[in-house]
């Protein structure tokens, strides 16, 4: 599953999608608040460490060939208030190395009902965006295949912009169906 990452409260919201268990790529550094983060490993979330991508993806690759989904966040961030950051290319790497379908997830949720709270990680100053009430929109795509060499740079980023190109349309299929 690739989605946009409106709210910090995405990875929970995005495991009521389906029964079966799957695992969320999330940032390492919350997985040093203390029983939030070894609940976390426990569930077997996967820890994204700056810096070691592509042992993340690996990471990644062994939970696909297991059978068990995963939930990666294409843009790396949340996203800003008026739009999208430009996707990385883990999910591009992951889904040609991998060979399953990305099925693309588009998230809307309403701005007002976000609560910023400004806090730091590991001495950096960060934002946590909650959403706690409101309409969480999200609408799912149809799978999306794709072949190639992980390693043509070229391809890699139209792999990338195109899953993004299906979340930014599903973004606004999810606006639509709330209610103002």
């Amino acid at each position: 599953y690739a989605a946009n990452h409106p709210s910090t409260t995405d990875p929970i919201f995005i495991h009521a999608l389906t029964h079966k268990p799957m695992s969320v790529m999330i940032h390492s550094k919350v997985f040093t608040i203390p029983l939030l983060g070894p609940y976390m490993k426990k569930m077997g979330q996967i820890r994204v460490i700056p810096g070691k991508g592509e042992q993340v993806l690996e990471e990644a690759r062994r939970i696909l060939a297991k059978g068990r989904s995963v939930v990666i966040f294409p843009e790396g961030l949340i996203s800003p208030v008026d739009g999208f950051h430009e996707p990385r290319s883990g999910v591009a790497r992951l889904a040609l190395q991998s060979n399953v379908p990305v099925i693309p997830l588009g998230i809307y949720l309403r701005e007002k009902n976000c609560k910023r709270v400004p806090t730091s990680f590991e001495g950096e100053p960060d934002l946590i965006t909650w959403y706690l009430r409101g309409p969480y929109a999200i609408t799912v795509g149809k799978a999306l295949r794709f072949s190639g060499d992980a390693g043509d740079r070229s391809l890699v980023r139209t792999v990338a912009e195109n899953v993004m190109s299906h979340i930014r349309s599903l973004v606004s299929e999810s606006r639509g169906r709330v209610v103002i």
